[in-house]
């Protein structure tokens, strides 16, 4: 029997902020204030586990109606009050007479809880797992328990990169602060370095007009630093290079290194919800305005200047693109939009479309790749799961259910032992980050490429 998806209604060209209203509060940048910047961070800031707690989860063999987002009530599995207590000790992954090392099963590993904001985003390095969240604090878990965390006094926590010996956090209010990582265990606290642009490069950008940029007709902003929230954040490790998207319509890209901004892009017309690093030098940029955008990196001159040129426009749609993801070793670029669907497109003489995945009922998120997994969250609470053939095709494989809120954000990694599976990071507006094995080789759930559950 086929079960044709609700198919949504677009959802008008505004920033992410309006697609989840009661989630995203107003931008709180201040442009006189901008280095009047008086955090007071905490990097010794520990709260135990009396403020959070790990709830581990048997992996539960779901039909895949039962976790479909068609299916309006998902069965859960019941949890006893000791497994639910954080002085429960028992191991990550629970014994289940049904695991062994061949599973293919995808499900739910463990759940942390905290009550001090929901979570916007989250970023996976080794064992540690940092969260970003409304409360302006920055968690870092090992093992899935409270391992240490620091925190500003404003600005919502939107992205979190870790680059080597330091961590970058993009905030609501417009700032990227910058921290130092510890060089070992016994020194668990995390100290702030500075905010970009540095306070040296803003006052001297600011003394040139050239360097300024008219917001209205008694406004203007120095070029080099976002004046609105910082919604997105993406690493190029080989040339050391960091970007920022933000909701004042531009890119801008900074060195890891000495911590200047190398260039500034007038990207989109609307608020740009989503940036990552690609393939050949290659920058994907998505917008509330609909598009998704191509970018070209080069150096120019004697002092080998970076620059940036637009190539081409993947994408122009009415709904507005809110999360990217790139497999860079397929060459294969991820869009996910508010009108619930992921748009795909794959590299060859030029960038052509591959397709179109639905899954979600509504809005799209946040998106992730890890090896030929797909992941998308979505605020319809859901997490949809496609493998990627060899012949491009995409194969629809899970749907997992368990936030109460909306899906912020995910990160997944891949299991070195097995290729084939990966653990997936999910943070939610219901306050929790879950954590889930997911195999390639799990059941499959079919979909036509007009959208139908097969």
């Amino acid at each position: 029997m086929l079960l044709e998806a609700p198919t949504p209604s677009p959802l008008p060209r505004t920033k992410l902020g309006a697609i989840l209203s009661h989630s995203e509060p107003p931008s709180l940048h201040n442009h006189h204030a901008y280095y009047n910047d008086t955090d007071e961070d905490d990097s010794s800031h520990h709260q135990r586990a009396s403020n959070a707690t790990w709830s581990p989860q048997n992996i539960h063999s779901f039909s895949p109606y039962t976790l479909s987002p068609l299916d309006n009530q998902p069965t859960l599995m019941a949890l006893s009050p000791l497994t639910k207590s954080p002085w429960n000790t028992q191991s990550q992954i629970p014994n289940n007479p049904n695991h062994n090392n061949t599973t293919t099963n995808n499900g739910l590993v463990g759940s942390i809880t905290r009550e001090e904001g929901h979570v916007y985003s989250l970023a996976v390095s080794g064992d540690l797992l940092y969260t970003g969240s409304d409360s302006k604090n920055i968690r870092v878990w090992k093992n899935m328990k409270d391992y240490t965390g620091f925190k500003s006094s404003s600005g919502l926590v939107k992205a979190i990169v870790i680059s080597n010996d330091k961590i970058f956090t993009g905030h609501q209010d417009g700032k990227i602060r910058v921290w130092k990582v510890p060089k070992n265990e016994k020194h668990t606290s995390h100290k702030r370095i500075g905010s970009l642009p540095t306070f040296k490069d803003y006052v001297k950008s600011s003394i040139n007009p050239r360097n300024r940029v008219k917001l209205s007709r008694n406004k203007n902003a120095v070029r080099i630093k976002h004046y609105d929230a910082v919604s997105s954040m993406s690493l190029d490790e080989k040339s050391g290079l960091l970007y920022s998207a933000s909701w004042d319509k531009t890119v801008k890209v900074w060195s890891v290194w000495d911590l200047k901004c190398m260039d500034s892009l007038e990207a989109h017309e609307d608020a740009v919800n989503a940036v990552v690093v690609g393939f050949e030098g290659r920058v994907f940029t998505g917008s509330a305005d609909g598009r998704v955008k191509v970018w070209r990196r080069m150096k120019e001159g004697r002092r080998q200047q970076v620059r940036h040129e637009m190539e081409e426009v993947l994408l122009e749609k009415e709904s507005a693109v809110t999360a990217l993801a790139v497999n860079k070793e397929c060459r294969v670029v991820y869009g996910g939009c508010s009108d619930g669907v992921v748009n795909y497109w794959e590299r060859g003489e030029k960038n052509k479309s591959g397709g179109v995945l639905k899954g979600h009922k509504l809005a799209v998120l946040c998106v992730a790749v890890a090896g030929n997994l797909v992941m998308s969250g979505s605020a319809d609470k859901s997490v949809c799961v496609w493998k990627r053939e060899g012949n491009g095709v995409h194969t629809w494989i899970s749907v997992l259910a368990g936030h109460t809120g909306p899906v912020k954000c995910i990160a997944a990694v891949q299991v070195e032992e097995r290729e084939a599976c990966c653990m997936v990071y999910t943070g939610s507006i219901d306050r929790s980050v879950k954590v889930w094995r997911v195999s390639e080789n799990a059941p499959e759930l079919r979909i036509s490429n007009k959208g139908f559950l097969l």
